[in-house]
């Protein structure tokens, strides 16, 4: 049976920074938006909700031991981080059923007493959430994230082919690719904080690999509006503000400028990458590229040598405590 054609947006607005109830407010006005325009597939970028923690690439002294700023932004992540099976998380599955579209965002997630950079899958009436915890935080981002497993590499099946995505560095995980190629992928989300050159080049190359679409999404944030959405907490940490104003730059600076784009199954864009604007982009997808790339390309198929290589993956959940083990 052919894959319906589906129409997808990209949303490349910033979010409440460190906000979770008004960035979801904002989030869901964003998503009936682009609903309202025919959107089918709707995607945000890394941890979308409520922010890429910035200060880890931009302000000094942000990894130094025993920094005050750096405590009180990551009690501040905490409190406004998402949990399984929370309100937040069924406002946005009620949308999905409301709105029939397809939605990927990105999320600070706390199980337990640690956070991880979480994507969250909502489809019309499912039942059960497929998420995707980041197998391997970046460089300082290991100052906030856990570390995620095998159990949670998920695609979902829509009307419009498979659907996946992965979040940013694990796009160079050469056997990560080599899972999610394996599942089948038709339309990939990239997520990555800003999608310059580098990682075009990896969303690409993603693309063709893979042969699939791959909707790169990246965010948009000025340091005011990094500055606002922490003072927007009636009582904010005055650490944690000295901090975010050791980010270099004027209050209009552009410290996260997009760069989304749509990747098609030969490497081309579909949306060539667009910067510094806050912005949605939408673009509709010919799903007949993907059978006609297959013809050459197919790495989990006729181009594959399972004779010579193979790739075995535990998606079993990892404990560290088992109070009930097989004997």
């Amino acid at each position: 049976m052919a894959l319906k054609n589906p129409k997808i947006a990209i949303i490349q607005h910033a979010p409440v920074f460190l906000n979770l109830e008004q960035s979801l407010h904002k989030a869901v006005a964003l998503i009936r938006e682009a609903a309202d325009q025919g959107a089918n597939i709707i995607a945000f970028a890394e941890c979308w909700l409520p922010g890429y923690p910035v200060w880890l690439d931009f302000a000094p002294e942000a990894a130094v031991w025993g920094n005050k700023g750096a405590a009180a932004l990551y009690q501040i992540l905490a409190e406004n981080a998402v949990k399984l099976g929370d309100e937040n998380l069924q406002c946005l599955q009620e949308l999905s059923d409301q709105t029939g579209c397809h939605i990927i965002i990105g999320a600070h997630e706390k199980k337990g007493a640690s956070l991880y950079n979480t994507s969250f899958y909502f489809s019309p009436g499912q039942q059960d959430l497929p998420l995707h915890r980041k197998l391997m935080p970046t460089y300082t981002e290991k100052l906030v994230w856990g570390a995620g497993d095998g159990s949670t590499l998920p695609v979902i099946k829509t009307d419009h082919g498979m659907l996946g995505s992965l979040i940013c560095w694990e796009h160079w995980m050469p056997l990560a690719r080599a899972a999610m190629h394996a599942k089948g992928e038709d339309i990939h989300v990239a997520q990555w904080p800003i999608v310059k050159d580098l990682h075009q080049l990896a969303s690409r190359s993603y693309a063709f690999e893979g042969q699939c679409y791959v909707l790169a999404a990246g965010s948009f944030m000025r340091k005011r509006q990094i500055i606002e959405g922490l003072t927007s907490h009636k009582n904010y940490s005055q650490d944690a503000y000295n901090l975010l104003c050791t980010i270099p730059g004027e209050m209009d600076e552009l410290i996260h400028n997009g760069g989304s784009a749509v990747i098609a199954p030969d490497a081309s864009y579909v949306r060539e990458p667009l910067f510094d604007q806050e912005t949605t982009l939408y673009a509709e997808l010919d799903m007949d590229r993907i059978t006609h790339g297959h013809l050459t390309m197919d790495t989990n198929g006729h181009y594959s040598r399972p004779d010579v290589f193979h790739l075995s993956v535990d998606s079993r959940e990892k404990n560290n405590v088992d109070f009930n083990p097989e004997k």
